[in-house]
């Protein structure tokens, strides 16, 4: 018996019938929807420019459909928003925050419903909670996000100064003193009493190119301890100021805060860190890279 092999893999053959077993080619189910290309990427660029992005996040944007950027919620001093561009060899829509807090990036959410869509955003990703406000609205409108992270001033400061990061508590903003509040100098007391540093991120605007300085941070806390006189922060406590941490540049600066106030950090971004008691460590480190009175060695445990 001739068999037609086109559309069957063998034949069984005993001495009373010959029996066929067929089987057909997979064929592609056209009813069902093509996988789910929605998402949202959050990426880091660091701290500085735009070299900032890992190799990671950049071969993740040149893959995007579309790609947006934010640069309000830090600033990244030597940035480029042309060699931004480049780099990304992508059309970069600029974000403003009216779009992402007031119209809760609805541009971003309509293309991530599209294709994948990538936020590129200062620092890392999320420390923001305007980001995490956004992930949350992606999430609820079935749209997958992922995150590559970037440089953070949260762990940058630390690294700078050579203070022990698992001594850090909790971080505060100082606003600006139109938005006078006393939580800063709070954050600080109790962080302190529990034998916690605490990271002073300070108030910007960068669409008004307005930061709040060092000296300006330094005299709300030392204006909050003249009203609450807890002795949580006063003339003689020790800070440490940071300016353009990630950069070539940046400057580290540890004193007590009669002098630190008349300190000089140039240009911005800044910090400041209040720390607590002193590991003998992180005293020498202060001494050495952060210009420290050298008798905070003497002072350490």
């Amino acid at each position: 018996m001739k068999l037609n092999t086109c559309d069957c893999n063998h034949a069984v053959t005993n001495p009373t019938k010959t029996v066929i077993i067929l089987s057909r080619k997979p064929t592609l189910d056209s009813t069902k929807a093509e996988p789910d290309m929605r998402e949202l990427v959050f990426i880091g660029l660091g701290l500085n420019d735009e070299n900032g992005i890992s190799l990671a996040g950049l071969e993740e944007t040149k893959s995007a459909d579309t790609v947006f950027a934010e640069l309000y919620t830090n600033l990244l001093p030597n940035l480029s928003f042309n060699r931004l561009t480049n780099l990304c060899g992508k059309k970069v829509t600029l974000l403003k925050r009216l779009d992402l807090e007031d119209h809760n990036g609805e541009a971003l959410i309509q293309a991530a419903k599209k294709g994948k869509t990538v936020l590129l955003v200062p620092g890392d990703p999320l420390i923001a909670t305007t980001h995490m406000t956004l992930r949350l609205a992606a999430e609820k409108a079935n749209i997958r996000t992922r995150i590559v992270h970037g440089a953070s001033i949260i762990s940058a400061a630390i690294g700078l100064s050579g203070l022990h990061n698992y001594k850090s508590g909790k971080s505060v903003t100082i606003p600006f003193p139109e938005n006078y509040s006393e939580t800063p100098y709070k954050v600080v007391a109790q962080n302190r009493k529990a034998g916690l540093h605490t990271l002073c991120l300070l108030d910007i605007d960068t669409e008004r190119e307005r930061y709040l300085t060092i000296k300006d941070s330094l005299e709300t806390l030392l204006k909050i301890e003249e009203k609450r006189k807890q002795e949580a922060f006063t003339q003689t406590s020790l800070a440490v100021g940071i300016a353009r941490a990630g950069s070539k540049t940046p400057t580290v600066k540890a004193d007590y805060a009669q002098k630190l106030l008349n300190q000089d950090f140039g240009a911005p971004p800044y910090c400041l860190i209040v720390p607590a008691e002193l590991h003998f460590m992180e005293a020498e480190a202060l001494v050495a890279f952060a210009g420290a009175p050298r008798e905070l060695r003497e002072k350490t445990a």
